[in-house]
């Protein structure tokens, strides 16, 4: 299937993920769907926050393993593919699919990811 994706290339898709979640619904055109553009707002705020408290050369904090990164990355993609049929959504094409899709990219970065600790 290919290389795993490093750490720090992880990040770096961290940190492009955080303002595209965020922006999401004026790029994908679903503002007025409040249940989805809270819960962008909530996955932009909360993969920011934990990103910039991860310990790798990408992290500020540098508290939480990149192990468990990876496993809230993973869960924050679940979250982001039941989201439309959990908070109501799942009737608004755009929302839908772009919750959709940012679940789908979730699941493939945590799972690609080479899941190596940053040396102390």
């Amino acid at each position: 299937m290919g290389k795993p994706i490093s750490r720090p290339m992880h990040g770096l898709a961290d940190y492009a993920y955080v303002p595209l979640v965020a922006l999401a619904p004026k790029l994908a055109d679903f503002e007025k769907e409040k249940a989805a553009v809270s819960l962008c707002g909530l996955l932009s705020s909360g993969a920011l926050a934990y990103t910039l408290g991860t310990k790798a050369e990408w992290g500020v904090l540098r508290l939480l393993p990149f192990k468990k990164h990876l496993a809230i990355d993973f869960s924050a993609g679940l979250l982001a593919l039941a989201a439309p049929w959990l908070f109501g959504f799942a009737k608004h094409k755009k929302a839908r699919n772009t919750f959709l899709a940012m679940g789908v990219i979730s699941l493939l970065a945590s799972s690609l990811t080479k899941p190596e600790e940053m040396d102390e």
